[in-house]
């Protein structure tokens, strides 16, 4: 297989010249599980691990690679180990804050083109969680389809209804239905997935991504287990994994998300709320709060229905959610030590438990 069609292209080959050395090859990153990861070199997958210099200069977890990367390989003696040493610059990177008061970001995949977002319709939809997610694709660059999953359970005109309220929200995505069961659907998303493109399944645990992939690979490669009377799949994928298709597609499997956590989004707001914004330019006052001021435009929309409320009032939710994160990260960036510093220079506490045991140590004497 060529390194071509595993995605490698000339604005990767550029970066190869310029960071992997002579004796090193150049792999993509397939899997990661428990710290090993899986790596593909165009011609066998093996196994590969970091070198310390990562656990060391990295200051935060995008350091590392993570799935969808090209990095720079060392062989060893076998030629089913090596050493990764270089991660490559990434064309796009899906990532997400980590739940809770954590700065930091889970890296979920990189260098995607397109990203499905697995939704069932019958059970558990929101235009409001859709939402969140094209925020977060949004903000990566990269280009979201919706899949709606389970159509079978659910009469034509229901379905048309979901589709109709994501419109009445400003959302002009392509979506397609489909079927695990009855596979009404399936050769459409197949169709989608070009070669040498990689594309990924995002979505909440149960809506049917791996018998998804299972009907697009042909086979049962994922696990699946059994629907609940109410038509809720129950969760199985623990972990991502880049898939070569038969017809040269790739596409990455995802753990479903139970919580998706906003961060500093300010492309990914633009993108997905630009109705909004656009209405917002339009009114009377450039600095209006959009509560009580003379024509304002979102508050008329808001009155004549043009404007959704409820998607309105997701778009203020997440723009409060960024602005909080934004506050809570640069206030963490200032209170925060440089990482090579805090090791040298003993912090005052430390210095003050060291003149008190020398303190104590001197009475003993005594």
């Amino acid at each position: 297989m060529a390194l071509d069609e595993l995605g490698l292209d000339s604005w990767f080959d550029n970066h190869v010249r310029e960071l992997c050395g002579p004796e090193q090859s150049i792999a993509r990153v397939v899997a990661i599980d428990r710290g090993r990861y899986l790596v593909h070199d165009g011609n066998n997958e093996l196994s590969a691990e970091l070198l310390g210099k990562f656990f060391y200069a990295a200051e935060s977890a995008a350091r590392f690679p993570c799935v969808g990367d090209w990095v720079c390989l060392e062989h060893h003696d076998s030629e089913q180990f090596a050493s990764i040493h270089t991660v490559l610059p990434r064309k796009t990177l899906l990532k997400r804050k980590t739940v809770g008061y954590d700065e930091e970001f889970q890296m979920l995949a990189s260098n995607i083109d397109v990203a499905f977002i697995v939704m069932s319709c019958h059970y558990d939809f929101h235009v409001s969680k859709l939402e969140r997610f094209l925020v977060m694709i949004h903000e990566a660059h990269i280009e979201p389809v919706l899949l709606f999953t389970k159509s079978d359970l659910i009469t034509p005109e229901a379905l048309q209804g979901l589709i109709d309220d994501i419109r009445a929200a400003g959302i002009d995505i392509k979506i397609l239905a489909l079927s695990n069961i009855t596979g009404e659907g399936v050769e459409q998303v197949r169709r989608l997935i070009e070669p040498r493109k990689t594309y990924c399944m995002l979505g909440s645990s149960g809506v049917g991504k791996s018998s998804l992939m299972n009907r697009l690979i042909g086979s049962d490669i994922f696990e699946t287990q059994t629907v609940s009377t109410s038509g809720q799949g129950r969760h199985t994928t623990v972990r991502r994994h880049l898939i070569l298709l038969d017809h040269g597609g790739m596409l990455i499997d995802m753990p479903g998300m139970r919580e998706l956590a906003v961060a500093e989004v300010s492309e990914g707001i633009e993108g997905s709320f630009a109705d909004i914004l656009e209405l917002a330019a339009t009114c009377r006052f450039s600095d209006c709060s959009h509560n009580n001021e003379p024509d304002c435009a979102i508050q008329a929309a808001l009155a004549d229905g043009k404007l959704n409320a409820d998607h309105y009032r997701n778009y203020l939710k997440i723009q409060k959610e960024s602005r909080h994160h934004k506050k809570q990260t640069a206030f963490v960036a200032k209170r925060k030590k440089p990482k090579n510093a805090s090791r040298i220079a003993p912090s005052k506490t430390s210095q003050r438990k060291q003149k008190k045991n020398i303190c104590v140590d001197e009475h003993k004497d005594s």
